[in-house]
């Protein structure tokens, strides 16, 4: 099923995004995976390789990942919100997350994972609407979705290629945090 959606997704023109793309960025990892992994939108690497978190931020989530014990290729799936890169690797339009959010729901459908991780503001705004809530805030809480599924917000990779400290109870200690509680929460 993910196959047929991805295939239809090449064809895409619901936003104007689809002018400019090189290729649709649809997903990486496991359909089986416990864990689904949603980010904001590609950038200009993923957007040559068709494959989410695949640049400098993506190689920092590689390390996390494993610092935790999680492999990204059998324990995660991964998407992002929308799945064409915005000119400038700016962030995505409200209309530009509404074109695509079907097919979103749809891979959560199809996945069924116990956790989401919504990665940054970006994916956060997209499932908690509570627009005073910051992901400074929000980060490492557990939040309900549909069917049980908990959503737990974490900072972006990108975000921490600018914070460099190791303490604790710095931003990289606590996306190290929330990664080995999201492991747990999702029964790993």
């Amino acid at each position: 099923m993910l196959d047929k959606l991805k295939e239809e997704l090449k064809n895409c023109t619901n936003c104007p995004l689809y002018k400019e793309r090189n290729n649709i960025v649809f997903a990486d990892g496991s359909a089986k995976a416990k864990i689904m992994l949603i980010g904001e939108a590609p950038g200009a690497d993923e957007d040559k390789t068709g494959t989410p978190f695949v640049g400098r931020a993506g190689k920092l989530l590689n390390e996390f990942l494993q610092k935790a014990g999680l492999n990204r290729k059998k324990d995660l799936y991964i998407a992002n919100t929308i799945k064409c890169r915005p000119p400038k690797n700016r962030k995505p339009t409200p209309m530009e997350k509404i074109a695509c959010e079907g097919n979103l729901i749809k891979q959560i459908d199809i996945v069924k994972p116990n956790v989401i991780i919504l990665c940054g503001a970006t994916a956060m705004e997209s499932f908690l609407k509570d627009k005073k809530l910051t992901i400074t805030k929000a980060r490492g809480k557990v939040f309900e979705y549909k069917d049980g599924i908990k959503l737990v917000p974490v900072f972006h990779p990108s975000y921490l290629l600018r914070q460099h400290s190791l303490e604790v109870n710095q931003p990289r200690d606590l996306m190290l945090k929330d990664l080995l509680m999201i492991k747990k929460l999702a029964s790993l």
